[in-house]
């Protein structure tokens, strides 16, 4: 059974940095594209980072130059770099398998001084 874990989350003072870690089960990433996406309190889930099979990034314009996404196959883990965060950052972070849809269960950021 295919299964996505997020971890890393916490609490961090604007300017701070976090590594957030998806780790899958049951499947290899590194044949698959993986996004990270967030959800902040009263909004919709939007799109943070994604990285494909061949390890082309890309990322969303609020995010872009201060979060790095990375494989690590020895460890079959996604790892969100995040540099120079900021309060609008504050959401549930999750990670993504499009094909078969799979969803983690999110792990939390709260940004706040």
């Amino acid at each position: 059974q295919l299964s996505l874990v997020e971890s890393g989350g916490g609490l961090v003072q604007p300017g701070g940095s976090l590594r957030l870690a998806c780790t899958a089960s049951g499947f290899t990433l590194d044949r698959h594209s993986i996004g990270w996406f967030r959800q902040a309190p009263g909004k919709q889930r939007e799109f943070v980072a994604r990285i494909d099979s061949n390890l082309r990034a890309d990322y969303s314009e609020s995010v872009k130059g201060r979060f790095t996404i990375a494989r690590n196959d020895a460890q079959n883990t996604i790892n969100l770099n995040m540099n120079s965060l900021k309060p609008d950052d504050t959401a549930l972070y999750y990670c993504h398998l499009a094909f078969p849809d799979t969803w983690g269960q999110g792990t939390l950021v709260t940004v706040s001084s």
